[in-house]
């Protein structure tokens, strides 16, 4: 396909009808604001206008992209990996069972299943059912999507299971009893809202949930918590804690160790998205803990306390660094929480930060990353002294915790990079085994990875990584998909490509991760150093690594293309708004856009924390000039992005690319738009819908980055 074939496909989907009936619709709406965003109404998650205009946009697009003959290849490669039987049934301890979540082609929204240790070690793991999904939404007429369960400890049988109507993050709770596997009869049933619920005993749980009367923050989540008896209306529950309206969110829990017991009544208040305030119930009232509002209670481990802190805390007359793991004697914490004597288990070297944590009956198990590189380390409280040793797994890869155990030393992990499938090692607290090797999804040979780094505009290196064939030419025709996040102390690493290495490398691609400040690659402070007033860094960060890759001669602007979603949406935003030139393809997934009213859409509220809140003018100084939605400005040429959003996605709303299609179809700007009708801010639900969203996203790429290559 020629670049002139190319761009009337891309105009085929940026049609000015559209803008045309926005317009239209914003002046005889009335709505407030209109004047100044005509399409302020695309915000109205579904009413019949704004869900006439997306399967409008959807139906544009399908038509334009589906119609590839490799579209249909792509599908199907990727839904075979999705739904293959040889990928590994990652699972979770329990007392019943090791218990696993499973969806292929025969149960697409999923079956809750289990099995015996013996038989997940065998090749061919025999499961029970517990919950089939499927056959519950079929019965009831629903869109279930499951998303987990809290269970009561010790033994774990009483369960509140969360349910998801088309994927939202707010769920339904149901009583479980995982004995019998069935829905306990006229047990504890809370219906949709956001907040949690958790054991008692059981007959009791600890609630926080929109329970009406402004019990919910600005940010929509609960800040009250009660105490619900069995057999008492929810109304008659007795509230035990409330935060603020201005939290972020608040509530109270149990403080428990491996054994299930109860050692103390907590609570937080969630001041920021990065900062809390804790408290401990004693004697009779709640007492605010001595915490940097950066830290917060970790876990308990041989009758030892800990706490991780995120900023240098000075205690006790010491200081210790960010990123560290701090412990106190429980008993002592217990009489005294904030005079209880203080120390240090663990601090990073320089590029090293702590990335997960599990705590087994005996031991604490820690994820290390040392120069964006994986090891676990593990941590016993011996003798009134902490001890730390390296569990040997293999080095130079990505290694996380994927199950542990709270009554047995069992814990399992995952081991993975970019071109060698996940293994999965299981350890009762000895050397770890390998149990499970994940399939090759993609033909490797012949690929490399490298590590390098890019200067920033303020002068910081900032290192990614380049997945590519080891004889890639340097002349700048390799299509090249660059990608990262930077928000929220969140770490991108290396991990097994999958259906990328199928739809994208196998095809003459290269993909490129990058490591930006505002993630948590190397700590709090990579995080800290790149939010608020410094968020633009994170853009800059971006921006570089695009320029050193066309600089080294790896690609050029007509055959780079960027993707990210939520944060990494607006990081793909502010790049090609900012930097127009510099790429030629822009994957916009759930993303926040219109940052000057992302405090007012969704739950935009509680991110103020990492951007700042527009509403105050010192801090709308910051945010204005990087807001993507503003920087669409007609006559500017930018390269054509692909916005794909969801309607069920209640947590960035697709309002943001919502307004920012019908903005480019006003200016005559070419788009393409895919709104997927069910399925949250993760995506589609069911792998079909996740397929489609697979292949749409990589015959966008081809067109825009790779056919004029190719003169197809």
């Amino acid at each position: 396909m020629n670049l002139v074939s190319k761009l009337a496909l891309a105009a085929a989907v940026a049609m000015t009808t559209t803008a045309a009936s926005a317009d239209d619709h914003a002046a005889d709406a009335g709505v407030p604001g209109s004047e100044q965003d005509p399409y302020i109404w695309l915000e109205e998650t579904r009413s019949d206008e704004a869900l006439a205009w997306v399967r409008k946009e959807n139906e544009r697009t399908t038509d334009a992209l589906t119609g590839d003959p490799r579209f249909e290849t792509l599908q199907a490669e990727a839904l075979a990996i999705l739904d293959s039987e040889d990928r590994i049934p990652f699972v979770g301890f329990s007392k019943f069972g090791l218990v696993n979540f499973w969806q292929d082609a025969d149960n697409p929204k999923g079956l809750l299943r289990r099995t015996t240790l013996e038989s997940y070690r065998s090749d061919d793991p025999q499961w029970e059912t517990i919950l089939d999904v499927d056959a519950l939404a079929a019965a009831e007429g629903r869109e279930w999507v499951y998303k987990g369960s809290s269970c009561l400890p010790p033994d774990g049988r009483k369960c509140m299971i969360a349910l998801s109507d088309g994927g939202k993050d707010a769920t339904e709770l149901r009583e479980f009893d995982m004995e019998t596997g069935e829905f306990v009869e006229d047990g504890f049933f809370l219906p949709e809202s956001q907040g949690s619920a958790s054991w008692v005993d059981e007959d009791t749980l600890l609630v926080g949930r929109d329970f009406g009367d402004n019990t919910i923050t600005e940010s929509l989540y609960p800040f009250t918590t009660r105490i619900w008896k069995r057999g008492q209306a929810i109304d008659a529950a007795e509230e035990i804690f409330r935060g603020d309206p201005k939290d972020v969110s608040s509530g109270a829990y149990l403080m428990r160790d491996a054994t299930g017991t109860v050692h103390a009544r907590m609570a937080f208040r969630g001041l920021s998205f990065h900062e809390r305030a804790y408290y401990v119930w004693k004697d009779g009232d709640w007492l605010q803990l001595d915490l940097p509002k950066k830290a917060n209670p970790y876990g308990i481990v041989d009758g030892q306390l800990l706490f991780s802190t995120d900023v240098d805390w000075t205690v006790g007359g010491r200081t210790f660094p960010a990123d560290a793991l701090v412990s106190v004697d429980l008993e002592e914490w217990k009489a005294d929480p904030n005079g209880a004597a203080k120390t240090l288990v663990w601090a990073p070297a320089e590029r090293q930060t702590k990335r997960g944590g599990a705590i087994t009956a005996s031991s604490l198990y820690v994820g290390l990353l040392d120069n964006v590189r994986g090891k676990m380390l593990k941590f016993d409280y011996v003798d009134g002294e902490w001890q730390t040793g390296t569990v040997p797994l293999p080095d130079n890869a990505t290694v996380g915790i994927a199950a542990s155990s709270n009554e047995t030393d069992e814990v399992m992990f995952t081991v993975t990079d970019f071109l060698t499938p996940t293994t999965l090692y299981y350890s009762n607290g000895d050397a770890p085994q390998a149990v499970k090797n994940g399939p090759e999804r993609f033909d490797a040979a012949g690929m490399s990875v490298e590590q390098h780094e890019a200067k920033s505009a303020d002068g910081t290196m900032i290192p990614y990584f380049i997945v590519k064939p080891k004889d890639a030419p340097t002349d700048g025709s390799m299509p090249t998909l660059l990608t990262g996040y930077g928000g929220f102390q969140v770490s991108r690493l290396p991990g097994y490509l999958g259906s990328t290495g199928k739809l994208w490398l196998e095809n003459g691609g290269a993909y490129v991760l990058a490591n930006l400040r505002g993630g948590g690659e190397f700590g709090p402070n990579w995080h800290q150093t790149a939010i608020r007033e410094n968020k633009q860094r994170t853009w800059d960060d971006f921006i570089a690594v695009a320029q050193d890759l066309v600089d080294r001669g790896h690609t050029s602007p007509d055959h780079l293309g960027i993707t990210g979603g939520s944060q990494g949406g607006l990081l793909v935003g502010t790049a090609f708004t900012q930097r127009p030139d510099l790429f030629d393809a822009a994957v916009v997934w759930v993303p926040l856009f219109d940052m000057l009213r992302y405090h007012e859409i969704g739950r935009g509220a509680s991110w103020v924390g990492e951007y700042g809140d527009p509403r105050i003018a010192e801090q709308r100084a910051w945010i204005e000039p990087y807001s993507p939605y503003q920087k669409l400005l007609k006559g500017k040429d930018f390269p054509t992005p692909f916005f794909i959003t969801s309607t069920a996605d209640d947590r960035t709303h697709p309002s943001h690319g919502r307004k920012a299609a019908a903005k480019l179809a006003a200016n005559e700007q070419p788009y393409f738009y895919y709104e997927d009708m069910v399925g949250g801010h993760g995506g589609g639900t069911e792998n079909k819908q996740r397929a489609k969203l697979t292949a749409l996203q990589y015959i966008y790429l081809m067109h825009q980055l790779k056919d004029d290559n190719t003169n197809e």
